[in-house]
């Protein structure tokens, strides 16, 4: 048997890491010790987690998060009142498998970003399609979409995506084509996918944010009913780093 025909061909089959894992066995004789049904295994084992690997890595940058924020790195000592074990529950994704959404409010600093984009670095570890967007400039890329002719697709976008971040919500009023791109967006989400939001504005503020009362009580129906909601407490930590 010629090894180096053998690799080339793994190669071509796009076996990259299978091909690598061989090279290296048969260039040092490690691994010589497994049965042919053990030796396949781990080969097989070693093409299996590059290729999830790749695929994390690219739901990652796909999903355009603002900066890294991991799972692992929250702090929990911060009086901000963020309840631990209610944050690692959500943690487990089990809200994204049930179609609920995340609602996290509090003052400027108080760590609202990083924990929304925390629960959706988890969620790319998991394999789950994420997105990540400021509200205010999907709002503005959503306008110039309609002005393009790819609203549409722009929208389906968002659709296929099981879970969504809106981040800084409300940080600005919403005109009429930003309520409706909302409400089109919360109608196509609504019972199939996720919707995390992470807002300065209380929940109870955010009828008069978006306006249009119908319009209003659609959207917060939608969003609100069978939410899990963290409110944040405290000083910006932020300014509490530079004391």
């Amino acid at each position: 048997m010629n090894n180096q025909t053998t690799i080339e061909k793994m190669k071509q089959m796009r076996l990259g890491s299978m091909a690598e894992a061989h090279y290296t066995n048969t260039q040092s004789n490690i691994n010589m010790e497994l049965t042919p049904d053990e030796y396949l295994a781990m080969l097989i084992d070693r093409e299996w987690e590059n290729r999830q690997n790749n695929k994390i890595r690219n739901l990652i940058k796909n999903a355009r998060f603002r900066y890294p924020a991991t799972i692992r790195d929250i702090d929990y000592s911060a009086n901000r009142k963020l309840d631990k074990n209610m944050f690692q529950r959500l943690a487990m994704l089990d809200f994204i498998t049930r179609h609920e959404n995340v609602i996290i409010t509090g003052a400027t600093g108080t760590g609202k970003s990083y924990l929304a984009q925390a629960l959706g670095h988890q969620a790319c570890m998991m394999l789950i399609k994420t997105l990540y967007f400021n509200t205010a400039q999907l709002m503005d890329d959503l306008k110039l979409a309609r002005l393009e002719g790819s609203y549409t697709k722009a929208l389906l976008t968002i659709e296929k995506a099981d879970l969504l971040i809106l981040d800084d919500f409300g940080l600005a009023a919403f005109d009429s084509q930003m309520r409706q791109a909302l409400m089109e967006i919360v109608e196509r989400k609504y019972d199939r996918s996720s919707i995390i939001i992470s807002s300065q504005v209380p929940v109870s503020g955010w009828h008069q944010l978006i306006g249009e009362g119908t319009i209003a009580d659609a959207i917060l129906d939608r969003i609100v009913h069978s939410s899990h909601r963290i409110q944040l407490e405290g000083e910006s930590l932020r300014k509490n780093k530079l004391k």
